[in-house]
């Protein structure tokens, strides 16, 4: 009897140990004395965060980007960017590999069940891309019934693209890139994205265009940082960078620099 009892302490002690861990979150003490934040983010998401040419040399770049360095600016530590694939970026605040995540990311009830997110810094609207050969055919979402629409893994448009297209085959691709040669070669016969996403990609091929009609909203278009569940004190330095760069303008002017940006291809980002 008493063997059994002190398992069922140990066992007890365990639990409490364990969930002490998982709630004390991220310490702003413990980024300072590592003297750097680590970034999960992706690389396919202009004019957030894509690669671009300068110099001759692949930089990362776009809004989230910048707003990844003024937090880190904040904070008097340096930026390390761990770019992964989009569906693997919330992934790495529970493993441990990241203090904070930074990907165009959406909040909705079931991810605040897992992390806690910053105030929004960006309102996104989804949109639908396909060819211009097609604009006159594809003119409301039950003409693309049975047909094969394209979406991000593990992205809020996956989630619309599921929800509002229930008559068609919903392709579910990590890269973006990927969905748009797959849309040009007639692979996928729609794609959904984000709308400043999707200009850029139209910006770039003149045989794709926005389809005319629109989306359903839920609520949750709205983009903010995620960290770890009780990352209070780093959650406040967060907020405080995001009032100033929305209040300043200088979140638009991000946006507003990096569409001058030419995206490169980032198929070879390796996923963590």
């Amino acid at each position: 009897m008493r063997k059994y009892l002190l398992g069922a302490l140990m066992l007890t002690a365990i639990i409490i140990l364990s969930a002490c861990s998982s709630s004390s979150g991220t310490k702003v003490e413990d980024i300072k004395n590592n003297g750097k934040i680590v970034v999960a983010t992706e690389s396919e998401f202009a004019p957030f965060e894509f690669k671009t040419l300068i110099n001759g040399k692949d930089e990362l770049v776009g809004a989230d980007i910048e707003l990844a360095k003024a937090i880190g600016d904040k904070l008097g530590v340096e930026v390390e960017f761990s770019v992964m694939s989009f569906n693997n970026v919330l992934a790495s605040l529970q493993s441990g590999k990241a203090d904070i995540a930074i990907a165009g990311i959406s909040v909705t009830d079931e991810r605040k069940n897992i992390y806690d997110f910053s105030d929004s810094y960006y309102e996104s609207e989804n949109v639908v891309i396909i060819k211009k050969t097609n604009l006159n055919t594809y003119t409301s979402i039950s003409s693309l019934s049975k047909q094969s629409i394209g979406a991000q893994k593990g992205s809020i448009q996956e989630t619309t693209a599921k929800d509002q297209f229930q008559d068609s085959s919903i392709v579910s691709l990590t890269s973006n890139g990927e969905m748009i040669n797959e849309l040009k070669s007639g692979q996928l016969q729609a794609v959904v994205l984000e709308k400043a996403i999707a200009e850029g990609y139209i910006a770039q091929n003149d045989d794709l265009t926005l389809a005319n009609f629109s989306l359903k909203s839920d609520g949750t278009d709205a983009y903010a940082v995620a960290v770890s569940k009780g990352s209070d004190e780093l959650l406040e330095q967060i907020n405080q960078v995001i009032t100033e760069v929305k209040s300043s303008g200088k979140f638009d002017q991000w946006l507003a620099k990096a569409s001058t940006y030419t995206q490169v291809d980032s198929s070879d980002d390796s996923s963590e």
